[in-house]
Formats: C-alpha cells, structure tokens, sequence
C-alpha cells in the first residue's frame, strides 16, 4: 500500500472519529446535566422533571412518562411475556429483564451480600437487599405509615388505598392487587388436580381449608380475645380491629375504613349509588342494613326484646335507649 493512500486512510477514519464525537450527545437537560443523542429523547426525558406523562392506560387510567413504559405495562393487564429465557423458561415482560436474569445463568453476579453471601447482578439490588440485614425501611406510605424495604412493595401496598387491581382474570373477569394471587386463581378454572367435595360437590385445589366450612373447624384464633376463624386472611382483617389500622381511606372525604367492603358501601354516598329497593314502596338505599331495618317498618318484625319486661323493638339502637329506663329504676 503506498503511503499516501496511508495517509487518506488515515486522514477518512480521524473524519469518521470527529463526525461521532461532534454528534456523541449534543442535547443537554439543563436540570440534571444528562445528554442525549437526539432531541426527541430529551423531549422524553424531560418529563421526569415536569412530571408530565401524556401516555396513559385505557385500562385502569395510570399514565406513564414514556411510550415504553406503556407498553410494558400493558403487559399486566394481557398477562403477556414476550421475553422468554432459553435455559429456565422464565418469561418477562421486557426485554431488559431478560437481560437482567441471563447474569444468572452465565454466572455475572458480582456483587456479593457480606452477610448472608447471596449475589446479585446489579448494585442497586444488593443495596436493596441490605435493608433486610440492617433492618432500614425508606420506603414509606404517605397514607399510613406503613413503611418498606423495597419500592416495588411500597407499590403494591398502595394498591390497598387505591383499590387498584391491575390484574384481571380473562375467563371471568374478577380482578386482583398481584399477580401471583391471579396465578393461584388461574388455577381454579384448570381441571387438572383438583379435588371434589363430597358435602356439597365444589371443586377445588385446597380442599382441606375449604372443608372447614363443614366441620366448623376455625384454627385461627386471635390472641388478644379468643375469636377464632376458617381462614388466615379473615383472622388479618379481624386484628385491624384491635390495632386500630385502617388502610382503606375515601378519596373525596378522607374517612378511612379497616375492609375494602365498607369502604365501597361507603363510597355510594359520593356517587349516588342506592342499589337496594323496597318493592312495596319504592324507597332505596345504599346499604343492606338500612335496607332491612326498613323491611321491618313493612313486615311489623320486632327483633330486639328487653329481657326485663319483654318488650320488643324495630331496631337495636331503640332497645338501648329503652333499657336505661330499667337502670334508672334499679339506682
């Protein structure tokens, strides 16, 4: 090769390295300082800041900074996962997750938890996972208090203020706050290994919690006042009473309330909502108690009766005020 054709060589790939460099990232966020390739992604970047984000769900309503972001969670609702690994199976609803979990099979964890010895492909998971060690909680819900170790779980835990339940059921519609609760319940329209009870022929996977329904077994019990329950989940609800949490509060008037069920009772009074009609005289109601205790001004039902003098009464609350006429008399 003669050395002037050396030199234009040369000479072309120093053109080639300036033309990269004077195009690396020119566009620059004058609140944070990063840079950027192209407008556009500055444009999207900016969001972040201004805290817009036009791209939202016509889902469940959640809006999202970038178009991406959209699009991975559509995923929630879809149940899709596109992304699948080639040697565990595992599926992920992006592609940088796929990536993420690859380190795991080809051994690229380099960073190592001092105490417990687990590994992790990312820095940010291990500093994460040291709140489990240290015990630190930065993570906190501006509703109640509550706090947490990881912002994914800060997440889910909104869901219970919310009422959020992205997760839907696409053979028959019912909703969930997790996935994996939607997983459990996916299992219940498939036919394989389920159990058929011989009391009352439902089929189900658990059959044993569901046979409690039956023999009356309640292992739950409360420790604070002995009141025992079929279910785990009914014995959690129940201890809100003792500890006063109430994690399900109205948005348009504050009030809060221990279940998910009072709370939606509750709301009917914003929306107008009256579902319960008596058919003798038209009148509706938003709740099913005061529903009843209306019946009872049609049926002459007089459920409450003094143990003193026998009298009998439409509603609890008139047989308090009634018994005080005993107590006064036996002062």
């Amino acid at each position: 090769m003669a050395l002037n054709e050396i030199e234009d060589e040369d000479q072309n790939e120093n053109q080639v390295q300036v033309k990269i460099n004077s195009r690396k990232k020119p566009f620059t966020c004058q609140q944070c300082g990063k840079s950027f390739t192209q407008k556009r992604n500055l444009n999207r970047h900016m969001g972040i800041h201004s805290g817009e984000k036009p791209f939202s769900c016509q889902l469940c309503g959640k809006s999202l900074t970038r178009k991406i972001d959209l699009e991975s969670h559509m995923s929630i609702h879809t149940g899709e996962s596109p992304f699948t690994c080639q040697q565990c199976g595992k599926c992920f609803t992006r592609k940088i997750g796929l990536e993420r979990h690859m380190k795991v099979h080809t051994g690229g964890s380099p960073f190592t938890c001092q105490q417990c010895g687990k590994c992790f492909t990312q820095k940010g998971t291990l500093n994460r996972h040291m709140g489990i060690h240290t015990g630190e909680k930065p993570f906190s819900c501006h509703l109640c208090g509550k706090s947490f170790t990881r912002k994914i779980d800060l997440q889910r835990h909104m869901r219970i203020h919310t009422g959020e339940k992205p997760y839907n059921c696409c053979q028959c519609g019912k909703s969930f706050t997790q996935k994996k609760t939607l997983n459990r319940h996916m299992e219940n329209h498939s036919e394989e290994n389920l159990f058929s009870c011989q009391l009352c022929e439902k089929s189900l996977r658990t059959l044993n919690r569901h046979m409690g329904i039956h023999t009356g077994e309640k292992p739950f019990s409360c420790q604070l006042c002995g009141k025992s329950f079929t279910r785990k989940i009914d014995l959690q609800r129940h201890m809100r009473i003792h500890t006063g949490e109430k994690p399900y509060n109205c948005r348009q008037c504050g009030k809060r309330f221990c279940q998910y069920g009072n709370l939606k009772v509750h709301m009917r009074i914003h929306n107008g909502e009256n579902p319960f009609t008596c058919q003798q005289c038209g009148r509706r109601f938003n709740h099913k108690g005061s529903f009843n205790r209306h019946m009872r001004s049609h049926t002459g039902e007089r459920p409450y009766t003094c143990s003193h003098c026998g009298k009998s009464f439409e509603q609890h609350g008139n047989l308090k005020v009634h018994m005080k006429i005993h107590t006064r008399a036996g002062q």
